[in-house]
């Protein structure tokens, strides 16, 4: 528990935490769309209950600190551009990101809010596993570039309890405004897929 006392660990505390907080915006923004698709009574526990998994798994990560070193290694090559673990799991992310945001586009144009078709509900089973999924693709840089910055793990993963933290508390009222304003709601469901196009495009090598 040296770190305590030490200026430069608690420097690199609240840069990892700002980064976490930076980077965890646009996985807020997604946690309140597919929170958005539960019944009222549930939004609130889907969103906590997606965050603190969420925690866990980046925890999990930090801890895995000799497996994710090993996922920046290369594992083949397509067209002279060489594939790491890293890279595929952000490809299928970035895969998955488009789909999702597509698919809730094209409900909000075409379902119940565009009095096309009936809105299937979501369950909180499922939206919290999305969120998990979605989490360790956003978080994953994240967690590597901490891996570099730091060499105390309980500086990073109390980096990452207070990062959650704040997005548990921001969460909500973020998760309202995005929720009650559809053409917000479209913005940001388009900011997702441009995110889900950069992931593609940084797991193929194309910067």
């Amino acid at each position: 528990m040296e770190w305590i006392t030490s200026p430069e660990s608690w420097i690199a505390l609240l840069t990892l935490t700002a980064l976490e907080i930076v980077l965890g915006i646009d996985n807020i923004i997604f946690i309140s769309i597919l929170a958005g698709k539960l019944p009222k009574d549930q939004q609130k526990t889907g969103r906590q209950l997606g965050l603190a998994m969420a925690m866990i798994t980046r925890i999990l990560l930090l801890l895995s600190i000799s497996w994710l070193i090993q996922l920046t290694a290369p594992l083949f090559s397509v067209f002279s551009n060489q594939i790491s673990g890293r890279d595929l799991i952000l490809i299928v992310g970035g895969l998955f990101l488009l789909g999702k945001s597509t698919f809730e586009i094209h409900e909000r144009l075409e379902g119940e809010e565009g009095h096309a078709s009936q809105k299937v509900a979501a369950s909180l089973a499922g939206v919290v596993f999305q969120i998990m999924l979605l989490d360790i693709v956003f978080s994953l840089d994240s967690v590597i570039t901490a891996v570099g910055m730091v060499n105390e793990i309980n500086i990073m993963i109390s980096a990452v309890v207070i990062a959650v933290g704040i997005m548990l508390f921001a969460s909500g009222p973020i998760s309202g405004f995005v929720n009650e304003r559809p053409t917000l709601k479209i913005l940001a469901l388009s900011f997702l897929l441009l995110i889900g196009f950069s992931l593609i495009a940084d797991g193929l090598g194309l910067h």
